[in-house]
């Protein structure tokens, strides 16, 4: 028996070995379209084999297959004759039913002498040294996980194609012309150095991942919907025939794949999907394919998305040619339109400079406030309509424009309903003289009973219909239907509550419903007209509002990981915040309040940073929202006003609040420093526990630090293994200077992001005071100012004119070259001796400063304005001093009445 045993043992192994092998059919085999012979894996996860094409009736395809569904494809689809051969020379062959060869390895002469298809899906060619093809180093249009996509690799789908260039970013690009995305999905990566040969992998548990040999780890660009889940899943990366990335994933055997992430959230967005001319829209199925005007008509009325033909050609126009005006509609330009093409002017001028050129077909003016216009002059358009487009959009067609409405009805049934038609009017008119009659009588009576309430409301409120830029405006009844009548809550925030809510385009945001008449009102107006207003990675996006009766609503982008409290004080979730993340967290953060403060026209102030109004998208990047006691500060008064009526959390509150001192933009910076804290050590600022020595945090934290103890003050849920050093020190150093009692003493949020960046080396900080609000004297004038920044932040000697690194301090005075953008591409340089560190980037009116230098156009003149920096007591004042002079207009350098700037040289370009 034992011997018995032992040789079945063997037998069994042996079998095992072989069938673990990939044994495949050697050369010479063949499958057959309309068989159902098929080469398996040896768990037969996977086969080879020809199945019907999905996306071709009555095709065929040839490739590796998972649950009838085709990864890899060998080449086009093939008739019901086709074959796909293993030839004796080692090639792999497909052929149509007329014999016509569709493609081929070109393998032959390796020395080809077996292929496998393995259970990871990878289908190979070998010959006696190893691997001489597979499908995985020639990957069509699907990504298996832990399957390597790297830099030279690309995937295709009809006119579509996808690739990871040396940037690193997710590239989608149409016909091998347009990109319509290009994004790095993480901002950890570093999107001014190129990689080195980076590698995309979707790994098992649903992350996908870029790798490459300069990072010191890997970088995350996206989680699928169900990451962390493992067990018996597949999971790929496909390239649909739609143009849009998705990660998809399902249980082995299943037979339908489960949707986990897209690349394009908005399918409208991708270029082409519509075809030429189309336009892509929404309905209550999803996105739907119209026509422009009724100038136009469907290529192929059965397949919509063939795109749109005109009527008549502009050429053979009978008359002259008009544009057709199209609301709430864009005309997609990406990459290489966008460099070209573009003009700020407004929709008038947007629809005349399009109709006057002969070479343009379309054009969109953006409403948003930029005052963009785009020309379209390729052969091939691609538009939008959403409510939600601030933008209008023109096409040039025959005059006159039709609407896309039913055609009118016959001249025969014209004449038959004549005579009903005169009796229809004339009960229309009459009907409607007495409405207006009883609608004027009902207006009358509410505002006469109601005008204690609401006199001054409408007056208020009908200035937002004419704001520039406003955001788009939903109807009550829209957010009804699109939170399901506010039935999800996603938590309470000053002045109301915020509900998750479904658009008709299929997007997800989250509805803030204001509370409180006055309080409401005025929350209304200063975050409409702010927000709309701002556009940054690490701002949450204000999509639209609602001003309907009592009705006070505001419509966000939404945030599917919500805010950083739940991390860093929750034990639930705090195992998805490592230090790289919440590293980035803290980068982000101050990235944002950076463009808050720094460079937007106004210096905006939000007044209220705590981590519940930090929130963390889908890649947990940090977005700054809740700009409810957000107040306009206007620089011009020496960068500060006092503001009333402000609320702060406990805790967060700079001391110059609590004793009624003017709030500036360096109230943030204390706010900031607290929430630094926070992400460094996990827990609440305020909090005082015997661990502490029943001292608040924040002190018994600068103990620790001037002791060296930095291990204390760390998160205990996080590995110290893990920890960037470097990165570490730099953030509990800048959280204590932000921390600082006097603000002048704490750095802009400007050097905060240098600090945290490590262009500036930053000494070490005081330790902060004990009491809030006990301020002594502040000063605020320049000169304190100077002395103090020059203790916070210190650098290598002076850099070049070219370097982006700035020394500070007060005894080495900085040369910053500032280069000076005009109309017609000229330009120059000037030198500009700063005695502040407050150096700010800013934007006013069509030009764009850096350093308080603002450029813009007024008439023929062009106008640089230097902004007052500095201590009055050291700089110079420079005034109307000409520069050079541009085809006979006038240049000035000139200053406003009393401003001061150091000049130390001027060097002049074209």
């Amino acid at each position: 028996m034992a011997p018995n045993s032992l040789l079945c043992l063997l037998l069994f192994l042996l079998f095992k070995t072989l069938y673990s092998a990939d044994i495949f059919p050697g050369p010479g085999s063949t499958l057959r379209a309309n068989s159902s012979t098929s080469w398996e894996s040896p768990g037969r996860n996977f086969s080879f084999a020809i199945v019907a094409d999905p996306d071709n009736p009555g095709s065929y395809v040839a490739g590796v297959i998972f649950s009838s569904l085709p990864i890899w494809k060998a080449g086009d689809s093939v008739d019901a004759g086709g074959s796909f051969d293993f030839l004796s020379d080692g090639n792999l062959r497909l052929r149509n039913g007329s014999g016509t060869v569709i493609w081929q390895s070109r393998t032959a002469g390796l020395g080809v002498t077996a292929a496998a298809l393995n259970d990871q899906g990878n289908f190979v060619l070998r010959n006696r040294t190893g691997i001489v093809w597979d499908t995985f180093s020639n990957p069509t249009d699907t990504i298996l996980q832990n399957q390597n996509f790297t830099s030279g690799m690309t995937l295709k789908s009809g006119d579509y194609s996808f690739s990871v260039p040396n940037s690193g970013n997710l590239t989608l690009v149409w016909n091998n012309s347009i990109t319509y995305l290009n994004q790095g999905f993480n901002s950890t990566l570093d999107r001014n150095k190129g990689l080195i040969a980076p590698i995309l992998m979707l790994q098992s548990v649903g992350i996908l991942r870029l790798f490459d040999d300069s990072l010191s780890s890997s970088v995350v660009v996206a989680y699928s919907s169900d990451y962390g889940e493992g067990g018996d899943i597949v999971r790929f990366l496909r390239l649909d025939s739609d143009g849009n990335l998705r990660a998809y994933s399902a249980p082995r055997g299943s037979t339908t794949p489960n949707l986990r992430w897209s690349a394009v959230q908005d399918q409208c967005l991708v270029f082409g999907w519509c075809g030429n001319m189309g336009v892509c829209s929404y309905n209550d199925s999803g996105p739907i394919c119209i026509c422009p005007s009724g100038n136009f008509e469907f290529v192929d009325p059965n397949n919509p998305r063939m795109g749109c033909k005109r009527k008549q050609r502009i050429e053979d126009c009978p008359g002259s040619s008009t544009m057709f005006q199209m609301e709430h509609t864009q005309f997609l330009t990406y990459a290489p339109e966008r460099s070209s093409d573009v003009f700020f002017v407004g929709i008038t001028a947007c629809r005349l400079n399009c109709l006057a050129g002969g070479s343009c077909v379309a054009s969109t003016s953006l409403s948003d406030g930029t005052g963009l216009c785009f020309l379209k002059v390729s052969s091939f358009v691609s538009g939008y309509q959403s409510p939600a487009l601030p933008s209008t959009s023109f096409v040039k067609v025959c005059a006159p424009g039709v609407s896309n409405q039913p055609p009118p009805a016959s001249s025969q049934q014209q004449i038959r309903s004549s005579k009903l038609r005169v009796g229809v009017i004339v009960l229309v008119v009459v009907g409607t003289v007495l409405g207006l009659m009883f609608m004027e009588f009902g207006l009358w009576w509410s505002c006469c009973r109601n005008s204690r309430k609401f006199g001054t409301l409408s007056a208020q409120y009908a200035l937002l219909e004419y704001a520039s830029g406003a955001p788009v405006q939903f109807s009550y009844k829209d957010l009804q239907r699109s939170t399901k009548v506010f039935r999800e809550k996603l938590g309470a925030g000053g002045f109301g509550v915020v509900y998750k809510g479904t658009l008709a385009n299929r997007t997800v945001v989250a509805v803030k419903q204001l509370e409180g008449i006055e309080q409401g009102e005025k929350q209304f107006r200063m975050e409409v007209a702010t927000i709309s207003s701002t556009h940054h990675l690490n701002l949450v996006r204000l999509i639209g509002f609602c001003s309907e009766g009592r009705h006070r609503l505001l419509v966000y982008e939404f945030m599917k990981n919500g805010s950083l409290d739940n991390f860093l004080f929750s034990s639930e979730s705090s195992g998805k915040l490592n230090w790289d993340a919440r590293f980035n967290v803290a980068l982000g953060t101050a990235r944002g309040i950076t463009y808050l403060h720094e460079e937007c026209r106004d210096c905006i102030v939000h007044c209220d940073i705590k981590p519940e109004n930090i929130l963390l998208d889908e890649n947990y990047n940090a977005k700054v929202s809740d700009f409810g006691l957000a107040k306009l500060v206007n620089p011009k008064d020496h960068r500060y006003r006092t503001l009333t009526s402000v609320r702060g959390t406990r805790g967060y509150l700079a001391p110059e609040w609590l004793a009624n001192l003017p709030i500036t933009s360096k109230s943030d910076v204390y706010s900031y420093g607290m929430v630094l804290l926070e992400i460094v050590s996990g827990r609440r600022n305020f909090d005082v526990s015997e661990d502490t020595g029943r001292k608040k945090f924040s002190l018994w934290a600068y103990e620790e630090f001037d002791q060296g103890n930095i291990g204390s003050i760390v998160d205990k849920r996080l590995s110290l293994h893990d920890i960037d050093a470097e990165q570490l020190f730099r953030a509990i150093q800048v959280s204590f200077w932000c921390i600082q009692e006097q603000p002048a003493q704490r750095p802009s949020m400007g050097k905060v992001v240098q600090m945290l960046e490590g262009i500036l080396v930053i000494e070490k900080p005081p330790a902060p005071k004990a009491t809030e609000g006990s301020l002594g004297s502040t000063s605020t004038n320049a000169s304190a100012s100077v002395s103090a920044l020059s203790t916070f932040a210190a650098s290598a000697p002076a850099p070049s004119s070219g370097s982006s690194h700035q020394a500070l301090g007060q005894n080495n005075h900085p040369k910053l070259r500032i280069k000076v953008l005009l109309p017609g591409k000229h330009f120059f340089y000037c030198w500009i001796c700063f005695y502040s560190a407050e150096i700010q980037q800013h934007s006013s009116g069509s030009g764009v400063g850096w350093g308080g230098v603002v450029v813009g156009c007024i008439e023929t003149e062009t106008v640089v304005r230097i902004e007052s920096v500095g201590s009055v007591s050291t700089l110079q004042k420079f005034s109307n001093t000409a520069l050079f002079s541009r085809k006979g207009h006038k240049s000035k350098f000139s200053t406003r009445p009393n401003s001061y700037v150091g000049v130390e040289d001027f060097q002049r370009k074209k």
